[in-house]
């Protein structure tokens, strides 16, 4: 065979085995990021509550003196009985559901779940969901499902509405290491007798008694407590004090003790 001939075949056979290589190392790297991007993915479509994102500073002394009643704004839903915010939303530090306590019924959230995992987000992208405001944030703990108690952040003294219209059945104190943190207030709801809306963590304004009708959004039921030193508050993972808030809850009114 020519020299010629044997050299061309030589080059071709070393251009096709440089080539083959490429094509592997092309290969590899590109599984090594699929790899990445899959694991990415997996953690944050099932690592729900994800990192804390935090959000703006607490407001100065002078803004967090109360601020009046909150614009009418729902929150969650049961059935037709709806929520109302019960704080001001320029006092408003952040908004979580959570498990509630025993009886607590599943509440319908309104709005966008700020830590929602990726997959979720690319669900309610592609085939829609709840969107805009409020932003609120799921958080561990509690006994019931995870939507049956809201905890609405706030600095301890804002003032607390009452989220819907009714009348007032029920007010205990909150006892907890032989010191007492704030009340427990039951209001049995105007169109829906067969349940009672409980707001805890709240001093109680004096001027209210049992049977004292409330309007949602109108009728302030008292103030903020700081529940700092009685417990670790879930909800200061997404502000950036000790997380107080003011806690709503709905029952069934056969699970609970009248007064």
């Amino acid at each position: 065979m020519p020299p010629a001939v044997t050299n061309r075949r030589t080059r071709t056979a070393q251009r096709r085995h440089l080539e083959r290589e490429r094509r592997l190392r092309r290969l590899a790297v590109l599984i090594v990021v699929v790899a990445i991007g899959v694991v990415t993915l997996l953690l944050s479509a099932f690592g729900g509550s994800g990192t804390p994102v935090r959000q703006a500073a607490p407001a100065g002394a002078s803004q967090l003196l109360p601020a009046g009643p909150p614009r009418p704004e729902i929150v969650a839903r049961f059935g037709s009985l709806h929520l109302q915010l019960p704080i001001s939303q320029s006092r408003v530090t952040a908004i979580g559901y959570q498990g509630g306590t025993e009886g607590a019924l599943a509440l319908a959230p309104l709005g966008t779940q700020v830590n929602q995992g990726l997959l979720k987000r690319v669900v309610h992208k592609i085939f829609g969901g709840s969107t805009g405001r409020p932003r609120w944030y799921q958080l561990p703990g509690g006994e019931g499902p995870g939507s049956s108690s809201i905890d609405v952040g706030a600095a301890p003294g804002t003032d607390v509405y009452s989220p819907v219209d009714g009348v007032i059945v029920s007010i205990e104190d909150i006892v907890m290491n032989g010191r007492t943190y704030g009340s427990r207030l039951d209001i049995q709801p105007a169109g829906a007798p067969s349940l009672v809306v409980t707001i805890s963590h709240v001093r109680v304004d004096p001027s209210l008694a049992v049977g004292s009708p409330v309007t949602s959004a109108g009728s302030k039921l008292g103030s903020v407590v700081d529940f700092a030193r009685a417990e670790h508050q879930e909800l200061s993972r997404y502000t950036n004090d000790s997380g107080n808030h003011v806690v709503v809850e709905v029952h069934p009114s056969a699970t609970l003790t009248l007064n």
